[in-house]
């Protein structure tokens, strides 16, 4: 069923913009009617639009939402297309753009996951495997409820992780406030007493002038200094090479290397999880689980163990010789295909690895609060002892 984009005044006068689904334009005028709209501009969409092209990225929270709705629906027995009627009718327009092609190529014939994959921006490569195996299997609602459970954990993930450097973040850059605010306005009106007494000021003291002249006079070229430091970073990280290696240079940095690996090891083995409880082939499993590692070192190792299971060697093995998996995630895994369980297995690895990611997020978050704030300390005792020094030899040379 074709797909029509309207422009329409409610009785209230306001506008309203969308889409929906009739057999012709004249239909969907009729449908806008009956919904007590007045259509403005009725025109049918494209397959290009209605295709790869509709609508863009949805957002983690929209995936994770429309997800959660989809399985509820399903696991009521309604069929996938009065699902997918009730979720755009609810649905904000971004979402909604891409609900109504996806249920018009559902009534065509086309599976869930088949629908799916005409909008890959939209709905990536693991939730179309994933709907795949669970249609094939006849499992869709179990599927679709682990689908998630899983976007909602992830979603849940990193809004853990923006928490946890949030504080420090915000610390250090009011630290550096407060601190630029000193030397360019209250240093120099303490330290015009000394220079006007013509008096031999200490190194420290001479510093502290130094540094404070230095940013009232250069200060204003300190931002577009810094933004152009930004911007050459990321000009250079858009180099696969350089990309690569900072990467795993990142990976042996103490705390930081820790959190790194704890996050990304956290989101592939929840992924591969899902998958192969799914039903997902393993090999197909671990080559999307794969896709959701951000650090290139980490997903040059998964792409080793990829072809290592290719080639016919047990998961568990194949993880062990990368040398990047922590030894209790691979002790579990190795326990799962013994047993038969792996998928199980998964979910505890999973489970351990966010655990583990919990534990690196308290130590990152314990050392770097109070390592800024006996940062700001010191450079704070810098600029008063650097002040008091010359109070206080004056005093000697008095008494």
């Amino acid at each position: 069923m074709p797909a029509f984009a309207y422009h329409a005044l409610a009785t209230d006068g306001r506008s309203r913009k969308g889409v929906l689904q009739a057999d012709t334009a004249r239909a969907a005028r009729a449908t806008l009617r009956e919904r007590g709209l007045h259509a403005l501009e009725v025109s049918e969409l494209a397959e290009g639009r209605t295709g790869r092209t509709s609508g863009g990225r949805l957002s983690a929270a929209q995936l994770a939402t429309m997800t959660r709705q989809l399985a509820t629906l399903i696991a009521s027995g309604l069929p996938i297309d009065e699902a997918l009627e009730a979720l755009a009718e609810q649905a904000d327009a971004r979402l909604r753009t891409h609900l109504v092609p996806l249920r018009a190529r559902v009534m065509e014939g086309s599976t869930l996951a088949e629908a799916m994959s005409e909008s890959p921006s939209a709905f990536p490569m693991l939730f179309r495997a994933t709907l795949a195996a669970g249609e094939a299997s006849g499992r869709l609602d179990a599927v679709l409820a682990r689908l998630a459970d899983y976007t909602e954990s992830r979603q849940a993930l990193r809004a853990k992780i923006l928490l946890a450097l949030a504080y420090p973040v915000l610390l250090t850059g009011v630290a550096l406030a407060v601190v630029a605010g000193l030397m360019i306005w209250v240093v120099p009106q303490v330290i015009e007493v000394f220079t006007q007494a013509n008096q031999n000021l200490p190194a420290a003291t001479r510093l502290l002038i130094f540094l404070s002249e230095m940013m009232q006079r250069h200060g204003i070229w300190l931002l577009p200094a810094l933004a152009m430091v930004v911007l050459g970073t990321a000009a250079a990280l858009r180099v696969p090479a350089v990309r690569e290696r900072l990467q795993r240079e990142l990976l042996r940095v103490p705390v930081l290397g820790r959190l790194i690996r704890a996050t990304e090891m956290a989101r592939f083995s929840r992924t591969l999880a899902l998958l192969v409880s799914s039903a997902v082939p393993l090999l197909e499993a671990i080559q999307i689980a794969a896709q959701v590692i951000g650090n290139s070192a980490l997903r040059d190792a998964v792409a080793k163990v990829a072809v290592r299971v290719r080639e016919g060697r047990g998961l568990a093995h194949s993880l062990r010789e990368s040398g990047q998996f922590p030894p209790v995630m691979l002790r579990l895994i190795a326990s799962g295909e013994k047993s038969g369980r792996l998928d199980a297995m998964l979910f505890d690895a999973s489970a351990q690895q966010e655990r583990e990611l919990d534990t690196a997020l308290g130590i990152a978050t314990a050392v770097l609060g109070p390592g800024v704030i006996l940062l700001v300390g010191a450079l704070v005792l810098f600029i008063v002892l650097a002040i008091l020094l010359p109070i206080l030899s004056l005093n000697t040379l008095v008494g």
